[in-house]
């Protein structure tokens, strides 16, 4: 079984088609089942419907050497479109750190202001995502992203987000219909940025197991399947958890993050 790893959740909200799903694919080495708008809702209408999860391991960043001496990074991706804000608060209420993604072509939008209220409510911590920067003419690339910098930097001045740092990328150069081969950039300075921006955040392991559950399916052979997020307590193998909705106990077997089999889990880390 594989040991418990220090485990920050980020948050990756921002206005609809700002390339919230390109960026998290980006980044991403292993996706869970629901991930990179797999639902076909969500592939018919190309847009994210549901909270999408995916994850990545960096080295573990200095200031926090005593956590171990590797960081993984679960990236919770959000919806962008006004109607599903409920799903999107739903999302910033675990994350640890909250990407905001602007499209550099467009700049501040409705929804981009939603997220920023909302992680002004629910989270301390943000960077700032410029995508498609592909999209700029080459001459004049540098110039409009600072332009745009400035300009949200401003913006934040009168929130709690002052100096946040502020990171170009193209999550998909090309736009949706590039071919999967095109290599993503300004990938390297963001993972960096967010190690850097890495912290010790508060986890209460003691008291009763919550788990907040977001998904429920079946497979064959293996019974009810369910992931989510632990926001309280701990569980091990075989230990027992109540369903409050369905007034049942039943046993935890086999807890697995992101596929690797788990003798234990501890607050705010992935599960299923």
């Amino acid at each position: 079984m594989a040991a418990p790893v220090f485990n920050f959740n980020v948050g990756v909200l921002g206005h609809i088609d700002s390339g919230k799903t390109s960026l998290a694919k980006a980044l991403s080495t292993v996706a869970s089942t629901a991930c990179f708008d797999k639902n076909p809702q969500s592939k018919e209408r190309g847009i994210t419907l549901d909270l999408g999860f995916s994850s990545f391991v960096v080295p573990m960043p200095d200031q926090l050497k005593t956590a171990g001496s590797e960081m993984q990074i679960t990236l919770v991706d959000c919806p962008g479109h006004a109607s599903l804000i409920k799903t999107i608060i739903g999302g910033a209420q675990i994350i640890d750190l909250m990407m905001l993604v602007i499209d550099i072509t467009k700049g501040m939008q409705t929804q981009t202001a939603e997220c920023l209220v909302i992680g002004e409510i629910l989270c301390d911590h943000m960077i700032v995502i410029l995508n498609k920067t592909d999209l700029l003419p080459s001459g004049k690339k540098q110039q409009s992203i600072e332009k745009i910098t400035k300009k949200i930097q401003n913006t934040l001045r009168a929130m709690s987000f002052e100096n946040v740092p502020v990171v170009s990328v193209a999550a998909r150069p090309g736009g949706a219909d590039a071919l999967d081969s095109e290599t993503a950039e300004g990938i390297g300075e963001l993972i960096e940025t967010l190690r850097r921006h890495a912290y010790m955040p508060c986890r209460d392991s003691a008291g009763d197991f919550v788990f907040a559950v977001d998904h429920c399916f079946s497979i064959r052979g293996q019974g009810t399947i369910i992931t989510g997020t632990v926001l309280h307590g701990c569980v091990s193998v075989n230990g027992s958890i109540e369903i409050p909705a369905l007034q049942e106990t039943r046993k935890m077997a086999a807890p697995r993050s992101y596929r690797l089999l788990i003798s234990l889990r501890i607050t705010f880390t992935r599960m299923s």
